[in-house]
């Protein structure tokens, strides 16, 4: 038996046997002259991961938003949030709730990070 290079695959990936397979003296080649193929399908894969986490962490976050939206705490309607009702508009701006969870996502990115060291 010749090697893969002998008989003219290009080998893309580490895991050889799925790309060449010698059938009846000929040699199938899935991607042999298309190494971008390869490439989008590793990059789909990739893609289907990130669709799959970004999906969990918005899970997360939509379960905690309806717990908090559960318990009395005042988001939303803190000294600093401003709402303004017109005649046919409504306004709101949550400049103090924005800037609460800000600092509270920062201080937990910033212990999670030193956990980390």
């Amino acid at each position: 038996m010749s090697s893969l290079k002998e008989q003219g695959c290009f080998v893309i990936l580490s895991e050889a046997k799925d790309l060449c397979t010698p059938l009846a003296g000929t040699v199938h080649v899935k991607h042999a002259f298309a190494p971008e193929a390869a490439f989008a399908e590793l990059l789909m894969a990739d893609f289907g991961k990130v669709l799959i986490l970004s999906g969990a962490v918005l899970l997360v976050v939509g379960i905690v938003v309806i717990l908090l939206g559960r318990t009395n705490l005042p988001l939303g309607r803190l000294p600093g949030d401003f709402l303004y009702r017109g005649t046919n508009t409504t306004v709101y701006l949550p400049l103090a709730t924005s800037l609460l969870v800000s600092v509270v996502l920062s201080l937990v990115l910033h212990l999670i990070g030193r956990l980390r060291k």
